[in-house]
């Protein structure tokens, strides 16, 4: 399913990281299919409220904590530059869907990193 929201097919997810030789481009890309599968569970979805939300934020959260041995592997890891960026994207993803009022604390409460 390709994300039908103009500005998050448009949206350069985890940019930083990319930018960042520190970070392995193989690494960051499956992180960013963790937040284009949002997208798309967003928009298969379209969650009622805040609450609905977090759900799906939660999950992709998790999705993140699991990269954490790839990153490792990688000799990287989520640290502070890319606990921003990640912050950032899915900050990103909830004001383009409408959820203005999301707390970006709460769409990646369970972090890990």
């Amino acid at each position: 399913m390709a994300i039908t929201n103009r500005s998050m097919a448009e949206y350069a997810f985890l940019k930083g990281m990319y930018e960042d030789g520190y970070y392995p481009d193989h690494v960051v890309d499956q992180g960013t299919a963790v937040l284009v599968g949002l997208c798309e569970r967003i928009e298969a979805g379209r969650p009622a409220d805040l609450t609905a939300l977090y759900v799906l934020t939660h999950a992709a959260t998790r999705e993140f904590n699991a990269l954490e041995a790839e990153f490792e592997a990688a000799g990287s890891e989520i640290e502070t530059v890319a606990r921003e960026e990640i912050a950032e994207s899915f900050w990103a993803v909830a004001t383009a869907y409408g959820f203005v009022d999301a707390d970006v604390d709460e769409l990646i409460a369970p972090r890990e990193w």
